[in-house]
């Protein structure tokens, strides 16, 4: 069981804590390979396969789709066979889906090989969650968390610029070269998983427990924190969506921008998240970031608008404050929401609920870019304000929903109270 609660802090980021050690390693050689394929897969799949940019949006909203619904189930059955054996045969079956990535050679086989890896993807990382719960003591897991996130925006960094040498090549060979890369580091981020002592399934007594099945999902406190969660998780449709389109299609700021402002961000959240994280120890607490967290993007949807009419200078600036607002954001919303999955969360099922969380934002993922182009790019100044304004709101919600609850879990016979 990982021990350490100040993981940033040992031999110059690397984690005394052997247990640690290996989820830090395993993630980022996993991230590592998401950073490649990110990169590469929508030119694959249009240069090389064939696919028009209609097709591939369309695939990949509907494998979304599947993807909401897979965190679910895969929660509950790793509460019954031990959140590290299911990770590990999810990360084999994304492994799988990915290397048949290079055959795919119509929109059918496009629609039906990516919609089973994301469901592989989207069910691995509720699992992946559930054993942090159960691997991390309640005091060190949100410090964890913020830790592992620097290290996988590291990973995801590394791998996209690798990336960089099949966009510039431009072959089938340096495409299907990095997609089988990017299939090789599933196989080793699940060998390195199997250093982990196995974490045993729940009692079967306690699993077939009327109390517990199916709690997740009847939770209305625990599913109101969610959406509200999911609604702040829509800034990432922002980052990756909204904002590039916004600089090449409204501003006069050079097209360059649009990776600097990327790569801005990455940099920004590996110094800024673990930091940001220390403060986050209570729902109350976690509350207030997720409200600070929300008012913050409410003011940074304000900075992007007024980059428009503005000379390419002008806009430059005001794009690189935006983006540093939204990143101080993002690591405030990142590490509240990791607090209220885990606190609010009955800790007789951790799997359960770590898959109704992680659908959350799986959902929010899938609906990004629609949100987003018809608020900010529609209508413009209206628009960023009304995507800031909801922001705003469902950050400002979290307070009184998280108080809601809390006050449910104590009130309850038999139930652990909030840490």
């Amino acid at each position: 069981m990982v021990t350490t609660k100040q993981p940033g802090r040992n031999r110059r980021f690397v984690p005394a804590d052997p247990d640690l050690r290996t989820l830090a390693a395993s993630t980022l050689v996993n991230t590592f390979g998401n950073g490649l394929l990110f990169t590469l897969s929508a030119l694959y799949f249009t240069r090389i396969v064939g696919l028009s940019v209609a097709q591939v949006g369309l695939g990949l909203t509907i494998a979304g789709g599947c993807g909401v619904v897979a965190g679910i189930p895969a929660g509950h059955l790793s509460d019954r066979i031990g959140a590290r054996r299911m990770l590990i045969v999810l990360v084999f079956l994304e492994c799988a889906g990915t290397i048949t990535y290079v055959v795919i050679g119509s929109f059918t086989s496009f629609l039906v090989i990516v919609g089973l890896t994301t469901i592989a993807d989207r069910a691995g990382n509720a699992v992946r969650s559930a054993l942090y719960a159960v691997a991390i003591p309640a005091e060190g897991r949100t410090q964890v968390r913020a830790y592992l996130r620097a290290v996988t925006n590291v990973g995801i960094g590394a791998g996209s610029a690798v990336a960089g040498i099949a966009l510039q090549a431009d072959t089938k060979a340096a495409y299907v070269s990095l997609i089988l890369v990017d299939a090789a580091t599933f196989i080793a981020s699940a060998a390195i998983l199997f250093r982990l002592p196995a974490q045993p399934p729940a009692p079967p007594a306690q699993a077939e427990d009327g109390r517990h099945r199916n709690r997740a999902v009847k939770d209305v406190p625990y599913l109101v924190t969610t959406a509200l969660n999911a609604v702040l998780a829509l800034q990432f449709g922002l980052i990756e969506v909204g904002l590039p389109l916004w600089i090449v299609g409204h501003t006069r700021a050079p097209r360059a921008l649009v990776a600097v402002t990327l790569l801005a961000n990455t940099i920004l959240c590996v110094l800024l998240q673990v930091r940001a994280s220390r403060g986050v120890t209570s729902v109350p607490l976690a509350a207030r970031a997720a409200r600070r967290g929300g008012l913050l993007l409410a003011v940074c949807c304000v900075i992007f608008a007024l980059a428009d009419g503005v000379s390419a200078l002008a806009a430059a600036f005001i794009l690189l404050a935006g983006i540093a607002v939204q990143t101080l954001a993002e690591v405030l919303c990142s590490a509240a929401g990791w607090a209220l999955s885990y606190d609010l969360a009955d800790p007789a099922a951790p799997g359960a609920y770590q898959g109704v969380f992680s659908s959350g934002f799986a959902l929010a993922a899938m609906l990004a870019p629609i949100v987003v182009t018809s608020t900010a790019l529609r209508f413009g100044f209206a628009g960023w304000a009304a995507l800031g304004a909801l922001f705003a709101v469902a950050g400002a919600a979290v307070v009184p929903v998280s108080r809601w609850a809390a006050g449910r879990m104590t009130g309850q016979a038999g139930d652990v109270p909030v840490s």
